[in-house]
């Protein structure tokens, strides 16, 4: 039995939460732009939860902006999916199935524009929500009155000139919330200039520039839950024997999440999801949120993902499991990220949120692949470490050896071996072949090639990749050079080993 509308009835169970008949009749109030596991796992599980309690009232029409891919999956199955919970919260073992039917349809940027244009002039319509990469809020100088555009702001351009162009002027019906969910500094104050330079360049009138000032709140936001997707085919199996029916959609996701979200009262009125779950936080100033999580979270995750990647363990949890690598993890946070924040952060806060983080990974019931986490590798360095990198050097002028061990796995695992005709890029590592999925892979493709020393000082000291010279920090291109061909000569669980050695030796003398 595939899930689907005419599957609901008689569902419901202690095990299973099932959305009421009457949630399909819901007006659609969120336009979202992309259709990832992030999304389903967090806004859109918000958005349900509130549904449930009857306090939003809305559905999503969603965005596939990609041409990767089918819709299928979602037209089969009327947009639900299942998200099953598991984990540990508060010191108790969760584990929840809820039946989501928070997105009404599926559209393709391509094939469906005019429809998504029409969604635009809606006065249901009061949250636009995007997470389109790191890499999706670019500027690109294009038409967008033309069919749909490329780039994700360009859309988003043209969904707002065709509100502006319906509404008159002074409306309040036509307020919108547009929240950027990207993993990038100031999401949505950057992704709010380049709309502005894009109207410019496209000649709008001013009209449209002050309409957009009076009537529009482009909000940054921090997402933070680890949604890894769908389970591989034994576990999806065992889940869908469970539930009785299957889910070519179901995705994991642990129980902790966060959607933090820069806004007065105004964006909290207009959101409407006050009181749904204590996850969803509305104030002036998040910066203290973003910090803790790209900075504890995300960026030991980062550092770790080579190291676990390179000692053959698939997922988080299997290195966990793992003495070495569960100490480096703790040590990276707690001695060197910690202390290196560029934010003042109480140290009884960062270090509760570096322990949560520690029971985060070990969920033994959430399989998230390091393979995934190298995904635009180079960008997720230069965004979440070298800040705690440069931080620590200001405040400790010395070299920090777990994110220096860090830093050289990546070197290793950036190793170009081989492109194929189709521009994918793989490297090797005891007898492993793995695909890089980096924008900056045809640079190492080019950097793969020199001597150890060569290679390791060409990389930290480009400017361009790091917007900083990395090779005259005292020490660190010596010791990554060392760690990086220790990694090559004696294997990635030798070279963890004795760095952390190493590093116990050097607190010990201190």
């Amino acid at each position: 039995m595939i899930l689907s509308k005419n599957t609901l009835n008689g569902m419901g169970s202690a095990k299973l939460t099932v959305p009421d008949q009457r949630h399909f009749d819901l007006p659609e109030k969120v336009l979202q732009f992309g259709t990832g596991v992030l999304l389903r796992g967090l806004p859109d599980y918000f958005i349900n939860k509130a549904n449930l309690m009857g306090s939003f009232n809305g559905r999503i029409a969603v965005v596939k902006s990609t041409s990767k891919g089918n819709t299928n999956a979602f037209t089969e199955q009327d947009s639900l999916y299942t998200i099953c919970v598991r984990g540990v919260e508060n010191g108790e073992s969760i584990k929840e199935n809820i039946v989501s039917s928070a997105i009404s349809r599926v559209l393709t940027a391509d094939e469906d524009w005019d429809s998504i244009l029409d969604i635009a002039t809606s006065k249901d319509l009061r949250l636009i929500v995007s997470n389109t990469t790191e890499v999706g809020i670019q500027l690109v100088k294009e038409a967008v009155q033309q069919g749909s555009p490329r780039s994700f702001p360009a859309k988003l351009l043209a969904v707002l000139y065709a509100r502006f162009k319906a509404f008159a002027a002074g409306d309040q019906d036509a307020d919108l919330v547009v929240i950027a969910t990207e993993l990038i500094p100031d999401n949505g104050k950057r992704l709010e200039a380049i709309v502005f330079e894009l109207a410019e360049y496209q000649g709008l009138e001013l009209e449209f520039k002050a309409w957009l000032k009076q009537h529009i709140h482009f909000c940054n936001s921090l997402v933070d839950r680890i949604v890894p997707g769908k389970p591989d085919a034994e576990e999806l199996a065992e889940l869908e024997a469970e539930l009785g029916y299957t889910d070519q959609l179901l995705i994991m996701a642990e129980p902790y999440r966060l959607w933090a979200i820069e806004g007065g009262a105004e964006v909290e009125r207009l959101l409407g999801l006050t009181g749904v779950d204590d996850g969803i936080i509305v104030k002036p100033d998040i910066e203290i949120y973003r910090e803790l999580k790209v900075r504890l979270l995300n960026g030991s995750h980062t550092l770790a993902a080579a190291i676990a990647f390179l000692s053959g363990i698939p997922t988080v949890a299997e290195a966990m499991a793992e003495q070495p690598l569960k100490r480096y993890i703790t040590k990276v946070m707690q001695k060197e990220i910690a202390p290196a924040i560029p934010y003042e952060i109480p140290f009884s806060l960062s270090s509760a949120f570096s322990n949560t983080v520690i029971d985060r990974f070990s969920n033994p019931f959430i399989a998230h692949f390091w393979i995934n986490i190298t995904f635009q590798y180079t960008m997720k360095i230069k965004i979440r470490v070298i800040p705690v990198l440069l931080n620590y050097y200001k405040n400790y002028h010395q070299v920090p050896p777990h994110i220096a061990l860090g830093f050289a796995a990546y070197l290793v695992f950036m190793r170009v071996s081989r492109a194929s005709s189709n521009g994918q890029y793989f490297g090797v590592f005891n007898g492993q072949e793995y695909q890089i999925t980096d924008d900056q892979a045809g640079y190492f493709q080019e950097k793969s090639g020199l001597p150890a020393a060569e290679y390791v000082q060409q990389v930290l000291a480009d400017t361009e990749l790091w917007s900083s010279d990395l090779s005259v920090l005292p020490g660190l291109t010596e010791t990554i050079t060392e760690q990086y061909n220790l990694i090559l000569s004696a294997g990635m669980p030798e070279a963890l080993k004795q760095a952390l050695q190493q590093s116990e030796k050097h607190l010990q003398s201190n």
